[in-house]
């Protein structure tokens, strides 16, 4: 009998992209979807700073731009949520 596979933690700045490029939404999810990938994105990528010491930079690069997005998707909630009255 085959035991599940266990999730395995990325450690290095390309296994981050790896796991993050298999979980992004479609194009058409909705803005919750988003918002949740950014923030898992921007703590992975800020994490993996950490770990991959030779990517620091870059990954801390890639950080602040999940974090970038992260913003957006959040002003575009806040503004749909203004046009409908709640």
């Amino acid at each position: 009998m085959d035991k599940p596979i266990e999730p395995v933690m990325p450690r290095t700045l390309v296994e981050a992209h790896e796991v993050l490029a298999g979980v992004r939404p479609g194009r058409l999810a909705p803005l919750a979807a988003w918002l949740a990938y950014y923030q898992r994105s921007a703590a992975l990528y800020a994490e993996i700073a950490e770990i991959d010491r030779g990517r620091h930079h870059e990954s801390l690069y890639w950080a602040d731009q999940q974090r970038e997005r992260l913003k957006e998707i959040q002003a575009q909630i806040a503004t749909s949520e203004e046009q409908r009255g709640t």
